[in-house]
């Protein structure tokens, strides 16, 4: 890959927090219309509120996530912040089905106290476990 300016641990993690929020912001008012007070009652007790509950928490998230990545090669986080996800080989836009493996690794840079997260301060070229295992980096726009 051609020399790129590679996005670090803090950058990506208020990038992050920016994609948290709007979620957060879209997300529990169509939750609260539809299961009202029984919706906090959930989730003090940890569980799922219902269908739609696990259908706007998980998968329109996870649609949503790929989609930008694949559209715009950012969530509105990364945008925020001038980055955007490549090919840590070629530069170029990841395929589809590597932008899918990314967003499951997320569980695998999860799992083992976030390790996978705080390998992006480490890691030479940025990468937390997720992209080593998809084959991808954030590096800063210049478009």
């Amino acid at each position: 890959m051609p020399e790129a300016e590679y996005v670090g641990f803090w950058r990506r993690l208020l990038a992050a927090a920016i994609d948290f929020l709007i979620l957060f912001v879209v997300t529990t008012p169509i939750l609260l219309a539809i299961y009202r007070q029984r919706y906090f009652a959930m989730l003090e007790g940890g569980a799922s509120a219902g269908f739609w509950d696990f259908v706007i928490e998980y998968v329109v998230p996870a649609v949503a996530v790929v989609a930008f990545w694949r559209v715009y090669g950012a969530t509105p986080g990364k945008m925020a912040v001038g980055a955007k996800i490549v090919d840590a080989k070629s530069g170029e836009r990841p395929s589809t089905a590597r932008l899918l493996v990314r967003y499951f690794a997320y569980l695998v840079s999860a799992l083992p106290l976030f390790l996978g997260f705080i390998w992006i301060g480490i890691s030479r070229r940025k990468q937390g476990f997720h992209d080593k295992i998809a084959g991808t980096t954030v590096i800063y726009n210049d478009d």
